[in-house]
Order: structure tokens, then sequence, then C-alpha cells
């Protein structure tokens, strides 16, 4: 690690980090949420460490993290207790860890955000 004006640097820090992580079932993605939006859905990436999500509910009272999870839950095609927004519910840069996810429909998701 080498040190710039009296911070410690990763050796990658400045590399692309992928928006997504998957690992036995566990899928990690970092979101960029658009609330507001006419219509909820995937819209392609948002630079090259998120996923650009838009949502149709708007950004008061808990409702598009709500509607995000929904969304998220219904696209894994698992229960909504299983999304989590690990970071960001303040945000419109989200973390969020989705558990139990197929294989298959982990492939079929990344088809979804090459849009």
């Amino acid at each position: 690690m080498s040190t710039t004006k009296g911070r410690k640097l990763a050796r990658n820090e400045g590399a692309a980090q992928a928006p997504f992580r998957f690992d036995a079932g566990v899928l990690t993605i970092q979101v960029q949420v658009q609330p507001g939006a006419a219509r909820t859905g995937w819209a392609g990436r948002h630079g090259e460490s998120a996923l650009r999500l838009r949502l149709a509910a708007p950004a008061v009272d808990g409702k598009a993290n709500d509607a995000c999870i929904r969304f998220l839950a219904a696209s894994a095609e698992v229960p909504r207790a299983q999304v989590t927004i690990l970071m960001g519910q303040l945000a419109r840069r989200k973390v969020v860890r989705i558990q139990g996810v197929a294989p298959a429909r982990f492939q079929w998701l990344q088809t979804q955000w090459s849009v």
C-alpha cells in the first residue's frame, strides 16, 4: 500500500469495481436508483460500478426503498424477506444483498442488466 496525502490507497484503487457479486446463491449488487420515473425497470449501467434502476415510486416515506426491494425480489424470484438494503437507505446509491438466487436466474438477470 502506498500513501497519498495522508491516506492509504489499496493496490487496486482506481480499478473498475463490478456492480455485482454472486457467490453461493447470494447476490450483492450496487444500484443507482431513479425514483419518480414513469415506470419501474432496469435502465442499464450507471458508470462501471452500479446498475441503474428506475422506480415509479417517489422518494418519500421509504416508498422508493420498498419499491426497490419489491422489484429486486420479483426479478430474482425470491421472497421480499431475502432482500436487504445493506447501505444507502437514504441515498440513491444502494448496496443490496439478495439471498437464495438460483444460478439460472442470475444468468437471466445479467442479460437484463446489459440493456
